[in-house]
C-alpha cells in the first residue's frame, strides 16, 4: 500500500468546504461541463461522429433523473433550524461542533454572511442539510444599533421553513452583561412564543475552585457555578423553555470530555424538538445519519463511476500499447470533476488531475505495467480493458471517500481511501472479467 501525505491528499480541492450549489444551476453546469469534455475525447478515439455519437449515448447519465433523487430526498430531510444568539465567544460556533462533529477551522470557513448580524452554516451540505445554524454577529458591539438586529432576526424567522425552528440564547456562566441579549429575546419570544427557546450556559470551567484541573462528573456541583447559574435563569425569567450548562473546549485545553454536558444538550434540544427532528439528533450524533446520507451520494456517484468505467474498458481494448494512456487519464479526470460537483465541490481539470494522483497511489504504477501486456496479441487487449475498467471503479470509489469526508467536515484519510480502493478494485476486477467478450 502506498500511503499519501495529508498535505499531498488535501491540497487539490477549492478552500471553500460548503460551497453553495444549486442542484438546478451550478451543479447541472458543472455537469454539462465535465461530461461534455469527456464525450470530445470520445468523439476523437472513434472513426465516424455516427459511431461516436452512438457510444456517448449509450453511457450517457440521466443527470435530471439524478437531480430528481437529490431534490425528493432534501424533501423529506427532517431539517432542524437553530438561531444561535449570543455575544462574541460565548460558545456559539462549540455548539456547532459539538453537534455536527466538525473541526473548529471547518465550522469557521462554514459559516458564510446570511444578512447583515447573522451568518449561516448548513450540514452537512447546503443541498441535503439536516441542520441550519444560523449565528448572530455583532451582538455586545455598543456601535451596532440593537433594535436593527431584532429587525433582521425577525426577518430570518418570518421566511417560510419546512423544518423545526429552535431559538438558542447562548451565555457565559460569568457574563452578567445581558441587557442586549434579553431585549432580543424578549422581541423574539413577543413575536415568536411557540418556537422553543433554549438557554445554554457555557465556559464552566472558568467558576471551577482553583483546586479542580478537569470536569467533575457532569452536572457540575459547585457553588459558585449553582449561584451563576441561578442567576442567569432568573434574568431569563419567561424567555426561555430549558436551560443546560454545558463546556465545549477545544483537545489543546487539556479537559475531558471536550464536550462536557453534550448528552444534556442533545436530550434537552430533543425535548424541544418534533419527534422526526428529535430523532435525527440522536442519529446525528451516533454516526448513523451521515453513513445514511454518505449511501444516498455513494450510490448516485456509482452511476457516473459505472458509466466511466465501461468508457475506460472500451479505450483500453485499443491493442496499441500506451497509445490509450492519454484518453484514459482524461476520462478518469473527468469522472472525479463530475463527483467532486455532485459532493458540492468544485475543482477544475488542474485540481482533479492533482486528486487522481494524490489518491490513486502506487495504482498508476501498475496500471502502466498493465498496458504492457497488450504487446502479447489478444489476451493482452482482454486484460488491459478488464483493468481499466476495475481501475477506475476503485478510483472513483476513493473519490467518493474523499468527498463524503470534506461534506462530512472531516479531514480525509488517505489510508482508509487506500484500503477503499483496493477492497473496490478487487471486487470490479471480477465484475468486469471478460467485459471484451461481451460486446
Amino acid at each position: 500500500m502506498t500511503e499519501t501525505p495529508d498535505s499531498q491528499i488535501s491540497s487539490p480541492v477549492s478552500e471553500t468546504p460548503h460551497q453553495s450549489t444549486s442542484v438546478n444551476s451550478s451543479w447541472m453546469d458543472g455537469i454539462a461541463t465535465g461530461w461534455s469534455w469527456t464525450t470530445q475525447q470520445l468523439k476523437g478515439l472513434f472513426p465516424t461522429d455516427q459511431i461516436a455519437q452512438t457510444v456517448v449515448q449509450w453511457f450517457s447519465v440521466n443527470e435530471t433523473q439524478i437531480a430528481e433523487i437529490l431534490e425528493k430526498v432534501r424533501a423529506e430531510l427532517p431539517t432542524t433550524e437553530a438561531l444561535l444568539i449570543g455575544k462574541p465567544q460565548a460558545g456559539k460556533s462549540s455548539i456547532v461542533r459539538g453537534l455536527t462533529g466538525v473541526s473548529a477551522e471547518i465550522v469557521g470557513q462554514g459559516f458564510r454572511p446570511h444578512t447583515q448580524h447573522t451568518e449561516r452554516y448548513a450540514y452537512p451540505s447546503n443541498d441535503l442539510p439536516l441542520l441550519i445554524f444560523k449565528d448572530t454577529v455583532g451582538l455586545g458591539d455598543i456601535n451596532q444599533n440593537t433594535e436593527l438586529i431584532i429587525q433582521e432576526l425577525i426577518g430570518d424567522l418570518q421566511q417560510e421553513s419546512q423544518g423545526a425552528r429552535v431559538l438558542i440564547l447562548t451565555v457565559k456562566i460569568n457574563d452578567f452583561a445581558t441587557d442586549t441579549l434579553r431585549t432580543i429575546a424578549q422581541s423574539l419570544r413577543k413575536k415568536y412564543p411557540n418556537i422553543p427557546c433554549l438557554l445554554v450556559v457555557t465556559c464552566l470551567h472558568e467558576l471551577y475552585p482553583s483546586q479542580i484541573d478537569n470536569h467533575p462528573i457532569y452536572p457540575p456541583d459547585f457553588e459558585d457555578i449553582n449561584r451563576a447559574f441561578a442567576e442567569l435563569k432568573l434574568a431569563f425569567k419567561g424567555l426561555y423553555d430549558q436551560a443546560v450548562l454545558i463546556d465545549f473546549t477545544l483537545e489543546e485545553d487539556g479537559y475531558t470530555p471536550v464536550y462536557y454536558g453534550l448528552e444534556a444538550l442533545r436530550d434537552t434540544l430533543a425535548d424541544l424538538l418534533p419527534e422526526a427532528e428529535a430523532r435525527t439528533i440522536h442519529q446525528l450524533l451516533n454516526g448513523e445519519v451521515n453513513n445514511q446520507l454518505g449511501n444516498i451520494y455513494r450510490d448516485v456517484g456509482r452511476r457516473y463511476i459505472l458509466a466511466f468505467s465501461i468508457m475506460a474498458a472500451t479505450v483500453a481494448a485499443v491493442p496499441i500499447p500506451f497509445a490509450t494512456m492519454p484518453v484514459l487519464t482524461t476520462l478518469q479526470v473527468s469522472l472525479v470533476v463530475l463527483l467532486g460537483n455532485l459532493y458540492g465541490k468544485t475543482l477544475n481539470l488542474s485540481q482533479a488531475g492533482g486528486l487522481v494522483s494524490a489518491i490513486a497511489g502506487g495504482f498508476l504504477a501498475q496500471m502502466i505495467g498493465r498496458e504492457l501486456i497488450k504487446f502479447i496479441p489478444g489476451f493482452g487487449s482482454v486484460i488491459a480493458a478488464s483493468w481499466a475498467a476495475a481501475y477506475t471503479w476503485a478510483l472513483g470509489e476513493g473519490a467518493c471517500v474523499y468527498f463524503g469526508d470534506l461534506m462530512g467536515g472531516k479531514k480525509p484519510d488517505p489510508q482508509k481511501i487506500q484500503v477503499v480502493m483496493e477492497e473496490a478494485f478487487k471486487t470490479a476486477k471480477e465484475r468486469f472479467k471478460g467485459i471484451n467478450e461481451s460486446k
